[in-house]
């Protein structure tokens, strides 16, 4: 055997439970679990039944367990695909008005695609779509692996408490929907941070202390490994994934590229490796894996991977009323008035091409390593899960061909990550510098002129609740602790790094923007009605219909304790 692959899929949404339903919220949950949660089960489940481990290795973020699991979700869902069908059916009533005959079998290839979604969520899946996923692990199929609770951007939160208590409560909620402890972590944005003294980056709230190396907490929490992108293993210029598909983060780079330079590659390294990562020289450290950098800019890049292919189904150009799709790419640089009709029958090929493609470079990229090392080495392949039917519809099935494929394979091996570490250890221990996924590699996108005020809101709380988590840690008052435990709720998902993410893109700017505000301002409010409760020993007329409303609209991590933010002892 010359090497070991893996898939390695993140998959993640902020919470939007209760805030907002279209264009933005719980839309999004539902498009997520109809275009590629239940695609992805499916065809993997599909694999197991023919005899192929899918071998990869997914993370499913905590704060999107918590959405699935909710029965808001379910209820939802099941709506949501019935107003689906039901657009469906008036298309292609529609269009056989309009006697396009092409048209019309499109809309009942979508009438059959959220009929059969509908069937499968509530009768394969019991309306439970992480046990399906949980199935798979049990039966040693794949490896879910977790995140920070809510996606906070660790380089960027402002205590060494904040990112504890994200890393803790990750690890408890993972535990609680999946019955184990997990073996890895996706860093939110892939973003690592060593240990070093710290110099807020707001000059509206300046602090300055010495920080603690992600490392350090994942080891804490008995996190074996986490992944990052190539640059901060290897150096050398960090290739960014979204940037293609947002003028925004073109315009924002722009203004970041003169005064960014990439560091030196080191020739000594090499992304087929692990290594044991350690900022302190101690024992308190967490192996990284490197993403392979051109493989997955090839799978993902819609202007010249596969994606972009003229015969997949286009993802902008959308038929209103109901929203479904009927046009394909036709071209990378085709305007949505040039879009011809999609005809799904015309995929197959492509998908049969593009995976035989992809395996073949896979074995290339790890022959032409072990040629010239003479080592085993191991090629991870990180994407975004929502790549995979989202974004690009037939997704699902172009990854079921390769897993396929590969399973074949003389010369590669699948495997998970946890696996993989279990019978690799890392032969070298490294120290990794600050940065994330995205061009450049650092942290502009989630800290610039547009989003620089968030960061002041997120310290202050972030401060706030350490200092009255070390005031009450004792007390045996519910009506305090309860108070304190849902200002911590409110703290985490403020500090989820998908509202600066938005707010940079301009994809969703103004959503993000009130759901900053709306979380700040329900902390202060919370505060307000904790000093006046501490006064009066009661809770005043209003007080408990509000906290009643806020428990409600963000019913997540039901073991959540305050204490958690109390000032680090070591």
């Amino acid at each position: 055997m010359k090497g070991y692959f893996t898939f390695v899929l993140h998959s993640h949404l902020p919470y939007v439970i209760n805030h907002g339903e279209w264009p933005h919220g719980m839309d999004w949950l539902y498009e997520a679990a109809a275009e590629t949660y239940l695609p992805l089960l499916r065809e993997f489940d599909t694999l197991v039944a023919e005899g192929v481990s899918p071998d990869v290795t997914l993370g499913i973020t905590p704060i999107l367990a918590e959405q699935l699991a909710s029965e808001k979700f379910k209820y939802g869902f099941l709506s949501y695909l019935d107003q689906k069908i039901e657009a469906a059916e008036e298309n292609e009533a529609e269009f056989a008005k309009l006697k396009n005959t092409h048209l019309q079998k499109v809309a009942a290839h979508w009438i059959g695609y959220y009929s059969n979604t509908k069937k499968h969520f509530t009768e394969t899946y019991a309306e439970n779509i992480l046990g399906g996923f949980k199935r798979l692990q049990d039966g040693d199929h794949l490896e879910i692996i977790t995140c920070a609770a809510t996606h906070g951007y660790f380089p960027l939160l402002g205590t060494d408490e904040a990112i504890d208590a994200q890393v803790r409560v990750g690890k408890e909620t993972y535990h609680r929907h999946f019955g184990r402890d997990p073996k890895g972590m996706w860093l939110p944005e892939c973003a690592y941070r060593p240990s070093y003294e710290w110099t807020s980056p707001i000059a509206e709230y300046p602090k300055k202390f010495f920080r603690k190396g992600v490392e350090e907490f994942l080891f804490k929490y008995d996190i074996q490994y986490f992944i990052v992108d190539k640059h901060l293993i290897m150096g050398g210029e960090g290739k960014g994934v979204y940037i293609d598909r947002f003028d925004a983060l073109k315009q924002l780079w722009s203004q970041f590229e003169t005064q960014w330079k990439p560091k030196d590659e080191i020739k000594e390294r090499s992304i087929y490796e692990n290594y044991l990562v350690s900022s302190t020289g101690t024992s308190r450290a967490a192996v990284a894996y490197g993403r392979h950098e051109k493989s997955a800019l090839q799978v993902w890049s819609g202007e010249y991977g596969y994606p972009g292919d003229g015969r997949y189904l286009d993802f902008h150009k959308k038929h209103y009323p109901g929203g479904h799709r009927y046009w394909k790419v036709t071209s990378a640089k085709a305007d949505l008035a040039d879009k011809h009709e999609y005809y799904p029958e015309d995929v197959e090929e492509a998908l049969e091409n593009q995976a035989s493609h992809f395996v073949s470079l896979v074995h290339d990229y790890i022959r032409e390593y072990y040629a010239k090392s003479g080592k085993v080495g191991i090629m991870t392949a990180p994407f975004d899960t929502e790549l995979f039917g989202h974004w690009w519809h037939e997704g699902p099935r172009w990854l079921g061909k390769v897993l396929r494929k590969l399973n074949t394979s003389t010369e590669l091996q699948k495997i998970s990550l946890g696996n993989h570490l279990a019978e690799n250890p890392p032969k070298a221990s490294v120290s990794l510098p600050e940065g994330s996924w995205g061009q450049g590699g650092f942290h502009y996108i989630w800290l610039n002129k547009w989003t620089e005020w968030t960061w002041k809101h997120i310290y202050a709380a972030e401060d706030h609740m350490t200092e009255l988590a070390d005031k009450y840690k004792g007390t045996k008052d519910e009506t305090l602790r309860r108070l304190l435990n849902i200002m911590a709720r409110q703290l985490l998902l403020l500090e989820s790094s998908d509202w600066q993410f938005l707010i940079s893109t301009w994809s969703a700017r103004d959503y993000a923007e009130e759901r900053i505000a709306v979380h700040d301002g329900r902390i202060k409010n919370i505060a307000k009605i904790l000093e006046s409760y501490l006064t009066n020993g009661s809770l005043e007329n209003g007080d408990e219909e509000y906290l009643q409303r806020i428990q409600t609209d963000d019913d997540i991590f039901p073991n959540l304790d305050f204490t958690y933010w109390c000032t680090l002892t070591e």
